[in-house]
């Protein structure tokens, strides 16, 4: 014995197709990626070596289940480059 449930005809006709039609996101479909690396390569030098090898040295520890001491890492390259 199956056991179903069904809608009422006038109720399925009532909802009307906006309801069930996908809203499309307000972002823009064109986006030029080179916005994205401008901060980068418009920053001083120095900031733009932080960057370099903070980034460098989180790839280093991608390896490690937990990545240790990484905080520690970055504030001596933040020193190494202000000094």
């Amino acid at each position: 014995m199956t056991m179903g449930f069904r809608y009422e005809d006038s109720f399925v006709s009532a909802i009307s197709t906006p309801v069930l039609a996908e809203k499309r996101s307000s972002y823009k479909l064109n986006v030029d990626l080179s916005d994205v690396q401008e901060p980068i390569i418009s920053a001083p030098e120095e900031v733009r070596q932080i960057i370099e090898r903070v980034l460098q040295t989180e790839k280093d520890k991608l390896y490690m289940k937990p990545p240790r001491n990484i905080n520690d890492d970055i504030l001596k390259i933040i020193k190494e480059v202000i000094q």
